[in-house]
Order: C-alpha cells, then structure tokens, then sequence
C-alpha cells in the first residue's frame, strides 16, 4: 500500500484572516497534550442520531459525525478578548516579535527600517512646520512675487520633506518585501526542525496533527506580521510628528482630537472581534469544505465518486455547509457594519467640536491664520494616523495570535524532542535483538497494545510476526527498530537498551519496508537510495538493490532509468503501478544494508511472481542481518525460522512452521480459514440461467 492520499494544504481565503490549514499528500512533516498553557479541544465526533435523509440541508442541521476542529488561537481569544486594553499591552510584544525574527534573517536590514521610520516621521513635522511659514508668507500683504519669494524657503523646506518622505518609503517597502517572505521561510523551517526532531509517537498524540496544521497557517502568516508592524509604526511616527506640531500650535487642541478619533477607534475594534470571533466559530465548517475539495478532484477517488455516482451528493453537501458559512458571515457583517455606522455618528459629532474649537481660537485671536491653516493639515494627518493604527492594529492582534499557534506548536513539539539516548551506537548487525516483558500504551490509551511481549531474533535468521488485525505486529516492528520507546519492559540489541543507545545511529542500522510507503516525487535513484551516500559501488548498488527486490525490470523499463522523475501528476514524470512502488519501497531496505531488516506486508500489491521472488531471496538477504517478517499471509512464513503468533497484544504462540500448523491454536485456525477456498459445484451445459432439462 501507499500512503494514503490526504488534503493538501487546505487553504482559506487570505481575507479578514480566515485561518489555513496543512497537509501534504506525501506526508506531514509539520507533544505532549498536556503541555502548553492552552486549553485546546480537537476533532469532536457527534453521535449520530438518525439515519441519513436524502435532504441535505436536513441532513447538515441533523447530529452527525463531522469534522470539529477548534483552534488554539480560539481559547486564546476567549482568554484575552480582541479589546484596546488587550490590543494597547498586546501590539509592543508583537512588533517586538516581528523585528526579533527579521533579526535573525538580516540585521542590518532591520536597523535600516528602524532609521527610516524615525526618519519618515521627522521629515514630516519639518513639513508640516514649514506649512505656517508658507500660509503666513502668503497671506501677507504685498505685491504676489514678493510673496512667493519670502514662501520660498518653506515651499522648498515643504517639498523637500515630500520628497525625502517618499524615498524613504520606497526604501522601507524594499526593504518589508525583501524581509517578508524569508521570516515566513524561516518561521516555517523552524517548525518543520520540531516537527522532524519529535518522537514518531508525538503523532499518536490527541491533536498533535491539528495542531501542526493550525501552526502552518501561523508560520504563513509570519511574513504579514512585519508588513503590519510596519504600517503600524508609520502610524505611529505620523501621529507623534503631527500631534507635536499641533500641541505646538495649541495644546487644546490634541485631546479633542483624540476624543474625535475614539468612537472611530473603538467601532473599528468590535468589529474586529466581530470577524475574527466569526472566523474561528466557522474554521470546522471551512476545514470541511476543504477536505471535500480534495476528494472531489483528487484523482485517486475519482472512479469511485463516478461509478457510485456521489457528484450529487457531495455537491449538495458543499453547499449546505456553504449556506451555513454564508448566514453567519452574513450575520457578522450586519453586526460589524452597526458598530462602524454607530462609531461614524460619534466621529462625526466629535469631529464638529474640534473644528468648532478651532474656529473660536481664530476668531478669539488665539490662533493665526497662518497657525489655523497648519493646524488644519496637522489635524488631517492625526486623524489619518489615528484610524490607521487602530486598524492596522487589528489585523496585527489577528495574525499575532495565529502565530500563537505556531509557536504553541514549536514549544509542544520540543517536549517530544527525540530522546538522543547516549552516546553509544550500538552494534553495527547485533547478532541478537530480544524484548523482554515489553509493554507499550498508545497516549491515551487505558490499554496496552502490548503486554509482556518476551522474543529475540538472531542474525542470520528470519522471525515471522502474524495474528489477526489489531493484534500489535506493526507496533512491535516499531519498537525493535526503535521508533518508539517501550512503555515498561526493554528491547535490546546484543544486550544494549535501545533506550539508552543514539537513535539515530539506531534507524540507520535498520530498514524499515512499511505497509504505507510514500511516492516520493524525486527520480527513481533517489527513490531508492532516499538521500544516502552511495559508496563505491555507485549506481551498481543501487541496481543491485532493485534486483534483490525484483525493481530492476522496473527501472529498465523507464524512459531514462535511474534518473527517470517518479512523479508523473506533479512534474511531468512517470506514473508507478502499485505493485511497481512497492518493489522500489522494498529496494529501499536492501540498499540500506542494515542489520536489522523489518518488512511489514512487504508483497501486498505483488503479483505471484513478484512474490515468489521477494520470498526466494529472503533467505539470501538474512545472511548477514536479522530479519523480521510481518504479514498475513501464513503460506508466505514457511520460509521464517520460527513464527511468534500474537493475539490482542501477547505471544499466544511460538514455534516453526511445521509446529503450529501441527498444534491446535490461534495459527492453524487462520491458516485453515485461508486455505478454506472450496469451490460451488459447476454447473453442467444444460444448467445455464434461463435454461431448463426435462
């Protein structure tokens, strides 16, 4: 089998910061539940409560078992609601964050951007200064060219600012786009690094996926979180500038237009938290549509969506759940836009007295004209700043705590950090490798996939694991190759814990051909050496690998052999048959030349004579290794030394072929239901349907 196609990337809509979500159809690459400091509750399944209808929009309002995904950053927005208290302590820490990883990508960059900021905004208090020598030159009585003459040092002063203002800017946004996407690359090899350094049984941890899918939309995002700080802080040197060239002119003046620019301010945060509360309520729903994409195109289903004729009902499911989306978008909008008409009334009254202000202090002579017409320009630009803060400030409090997420992830990924053991090797090929009374639980688990598990396997010979499904074969293969770390008991090679040994010296003694292989979209070379040096034989030990696994007449039947792209749907390679990629997968192993050798249901997809070939070569390839063999085909153990027959998580039996195919068990039961194939009687000539003797 190979790996199990899966949505790839699902991806919302950037608008109003829907959330995106990860996947991959080769697999994630993207902890324990009990850490973090975030109260996270994932994938609640619903009881069904009836049967299905053919209605679907009954069906949609029905208790049904459907996808619940809630996100982490929803618990932080419930804890710490998207007000301006929490916005005015939240915006430093993010900017402070923005920077922090644009520093580590280009620190001269960074210092660079801050210089021009500061730059930007006193460029722009000389401008407006120069604005009341302008006004009061012109207004001046006098013949006009006398007058334009004395207004030309403020009218260059005025346009000299612009200019400066304007390169500058052109400056910063070289700078955001050039830094913008390598903090999104960094942030994202940052979490692929915790991801691939975690424990495989991180994975088998409640929400660990979810919560790796919900990270990548953070690390996405990572990149509009440096662009908004920045928007942010050209806010914010605006309306330092503006605001202290208008208390210059009179301090009366800035509280009311502060006062003028709250009710805008605060509409502009409810409706924020209107959207983004509406977004998170909605990303279940999202994320299901999503993944109903995906089967609907994805050519691995496409024969079963057609030949059980599914279009019709997949659609109309697709658009029950998008009416659902579109009347709770549709109710928050409504909600949003009261909040901005409410905010635009107060505004406009506040607006009134502030220019009400202004005109009392020219008629009462406490302000020039020349002072009224800057004050004019320098109200414009508070004003401006004001509302751009305010906004940019929501959608940077938005993408912080999507970011939240990936950093959530980050630090829950490091509490599975793969456990290094010493600094011990281990044995190159152990002659021995023994479990003694291994136990293993699966996280959150009250039972043990194992229990007291007590075998060895020696080199030079083959140990067969069969039992029925659910019986702890695959689990055992992983603990022997050390991918999981037993629960209680042991598992050692020529008497050395596993445990205490270096992990990664471990998998590369073994190899490992899983029941789900990925289709890696790279050459067939490299298929089979998976980034692993050659050595002296060069292309010789690859092909000698395929032809131990029966993959050379699959790569000398490829347009280019070795360096032909195994990827014919992503790079215009070509395709595989299943049984082709798993004779690569199985040439992968043999390439490896590891002591331990695990093969779980290695001849799944392989016609007879493939099989019989795999099989006859098997004791060939345990000369010089230990080989394990997992598999439900009891005819193919005959070639196994000895046979451990597991039933529920222990060893019910234990012998050769011969033995337990002689004793009464669990093994010569199965092995009579497999070869119970007794064929109907045939029907004679005459026997035919529609056809009568008499």
């Amino acid at each position: 089998m190979s790996i199990s196609a899966r949505p790839p990337r699902p991806r919302a809509p950037r608008t109003g910061g829907l959330p995106r979500f990860a996947g991959h159809p080769i697999g994630g690459l993207r902890h324990r539940a009990t850490a973090p400091t975030r109260a996270v509750q994932y994938c609640q399944l619903q009881e069904k409560g009836s049967e299905l209808t053919a209605e679907i929009d009954r069906k949609s309002e029905a208790a049904e078992e459907e996808l619940r995904f809630r996100s982490p950053t929803l618990a932080v927005f419930e804890k710490s609601p998207l007000t301006a208290r929490s916005m005015s302590r939240r915006l430093p820490r993010l900017v402070r964050k923005a920077l922090g990883l644009a520093w580590r990508v280009d620190r001269r960059a960074v210092v660079a951007l801050l210089c021009f900021q500061g730059l930007s905004g006193a460029f722009e208090a000389f401008g407006l200064l120069a604005t009341t020598g302008t006004i009061t030159a012109l207004i001046a009585s006098g013949h006009v060219r006398d007058r334009l003459q004395e207004a030309l040092p403020s009218l260059l002063v005025l346009a000299g600012a612009a200019g400066a203002r304007a390169l500058l800017g052109i400056a910063v946004s070289h700078l955001s786009s050039r830094l913008a996407p390598r903090i999104s690359r960094e942030a994202e090899l940052q979490m692929l690094d915790a991801a691939l350094a975690a424990e495989l049984v991180a994975y088998d941890h409640p929400g660990f996926n979810d919560k790796r899918e919900a990270a990548d939309r953070g690390a996405d995002v990572a990149q509009d979180l440096l662009t908004e700080s920045q928007d942010l802080m050209a806010c914010a040197a605006s309306l330092i500038a503006a605001a202290g060239v208008v208390t210059l002119l009179h301090p009366v003046l800035l509280p009311l237009l502060l006062l003028a620019a709250l009710p805008q301010g605060l509409a502009a945060v409810r409706g924020a938290r209107v959207h983004y509360q509406t977004s998170k309520a909605l990303s279940a729903d999202r994320r299901v549509l999503s993944h109903l994409r995906w089967y609907a195109t994805e050519k691995s289903f496409a024969d079963q969506l057609r030949s059980c004729t599914m279009s019709g009902f997949l659609l109309g499911r697709y658009r029950a759940i998008g009416d659902r989306i579109d009347r709770a978008t549709d109710a928050a909008v409504r909600q949003s836009s009261r909040y901005a008409l409410a905010g635009a009334l107060a505004g406009g009254v506040a607006s009134a007295l502030v220019w009400a202000a202004l005109a009392g202090l020219l008629a009462t002579g406490h302000m020039s004209v020349a002072s009224a017409g800057t004050a004019v320009f320098a109200l414009r630009s508070v004003g401006s700043s004001l509302r751009g803060m305010v906004g940019y400030g929501a959608r940077l409090f938005r993408t912080g705590l999507y970011l939240d997420d990936w950093a959530d992830f980050i630090a829950e990924a490091g509490g599975h950090r793969v456990q290094h053991g010493g600094a011990d090797p281990g044995p190159d090929a152990p002659l021995t490798v023994r479990t003694e009374a291994l136990t293993y639980c699966y996280p959150g688990s009250d039972r043990p996939a194992l229990e007291k598990v007590a075998l060895e396997v020696r080199r030079g010979e083959v140990l067969a694991l069969v039992g029925e499904n659910g019986s702890g074969k695959t689990t055992l293969s992983r603990l022997l190759t050390g991918l999981y770390l037993p629960t209680d008991g042991s598992v050692t090679w020529d008497g050395k814990d596993t445990a205490t040994l270096d992990r990664q010296a471990l998998w590369r003694r073994s190899a490992v051909v899983p029941q789900h292989y990925a289709h890696w979209p790279l050459t067939a070379r490299e298929n089979i050496t998976l980034g692993q040096p050659y050595g002296s034989g060069g292309d010789e030990t690859v092909l000698h690998a395929a032809e131990l696994a029966g993959a050379r007449e699959v790569v000398d039947g490829l347009r280019s052999g070795l360096d032909t792209l195994l990827a014919r749907e992503w790079f215009g390679g070509v395709q595989l048959s299943g049984g082709q990629w798993q004779r690569i997968a199985i040439a992968r192993a043999f390439y490896r030349q590891a002591g331990l050798l695990v093969l779980d249901e290695p001849t799944s997809a392989l016609d007879a004579r493939a099989e019989h070939r795999i099989f006859a070569g098997l004791r060939a390839a345990a000369r010089d290794r230990a080989v394990v063999l997992v598999t439900h085909r009891l005819a193919n153990v005959a070639v196994a030394d000895r046979i451990v027959v597991l039933d529920h998580g222990r060893v019910v039996q234990y012998g050769t072929y011969g033995e337990l195919v002689a004793a009464p068990g669990l093994f010569r039961e199965l092995w009579e239901l497999q070869n119970d194939r007794g064929v109907p009687a045939q029907r004679g000539a005459g026997d035919a349907p529609g056809c009568t003797t008499g």
